[in-house]
């Protein structure tokens, strides 16, 4: 009897497994589509939640976004060691997810990319979202600015550093370098990432006028805290883009 609960608990927990790296692959492809990785480079990683021990999945290095498959993506520990899969894990990916798994059970979903608008956004003086979009008076809040991080992030001790700046906000803007977005989900993760790029290039298009932007009233910020799907369709949102890719992508989920 225990052997055959074992049994079930374990095709249990590979089916939800299973059901993450489809997530995880919908949400490459995505990128891909939207330009926003980096050629080879950028990672999304997710930590699983029916291990035994702290593991997460996260691509490999050396892949394109538009190639990724569910069964490409690596099983790694908190120590940066591949534990399931075939490839390695970039040290960039290692010192900046690791680090922000390890302080912050909440970001479950970290995505790191180099999206145009953001990227670009996060190359000026002084950054922000200003609050002359609707979709502001909820990014707000939950932004951080990184007015810091010139040197790549090469050691855990940098890591480290950008996982306390982060604290408990989800959308972290890194100077001259992209875009960290967190996430209990990967849709979570995946629609404020996707917000997050509108509204900048909302906002960089408007600049592009040479006109001052519109001020929205202070007293409508949402002051929205938790999980991103709690105020917005974030769910139906990835489930949406996963149907486009079932009709011309459909390898994402072999």
């Amino acid at each position: 009897m225990a052997n055959l609960v074992q049994t079930l608990t374990d095709s249990r927990a590979d089916d939800r497994e299973w059901a993450l790296r489809c997530d995880m692959a919908a949400v490459f492809r995505i990128g891909a589509r939207l330009g926003w990785n980096e050629h080879i480079g950028n990672h999304n990683s997710l930590m699983l939640p029916d291990s035994a021990e702290p593991l997460f999945l996260i691509n490999p290095r050396g892949y394109l976004f538009q190639e990724l498959r569910a069964s490409d993506l690596i099983v790694c520990d908190l120590e940066g060691r591949v534990v399931r899969g075939k490839g390695e894990l970039r040290k960039v990916a290692f010192h900046i997810h690791c680090r922000i798994h390890l302080a912050n059970p909440a970001a479950a979903c970290v995505v790191h990319v180099h999206p145009r608008w953001l990227t670009a956004l996060s190359m000026l003086e002084d950054v922000e979202f200003p609050l002359s979009h609707h979709n502001s008076l909820l990014l707000n809040d939950r932004t951080v600015y990184d007015a810091s991080g010139d040197a790549p992030v090469h050691s855990n001790d940098e890591g480290d550093r950008i996982a306390r700046l982060m604290g408990d906000r989800t959308i972290m803007v890194m100077r001259g370098h992209g875009v960290t977005v967190v996430g209990p989900t990967v849709h979570d993760a995946f629609d404020e990432t996707y917000m997050a790029e509108r509204t900048t290039m909302y906002q960089m298009t408007a600049m592009q006028t040479g006109r001052k932007l519109h001020a929205l009233p202070d007293s409508a910020r949402r002051h929205h805290a938790g999980p991103w799907g709690e105020k917005l369709d974030a769910r139906l949102h990835l489930d949406a883009w996963r149907r486009v890719l079932d009709r011309e992508e459909a390898d994402y989920a072999t």
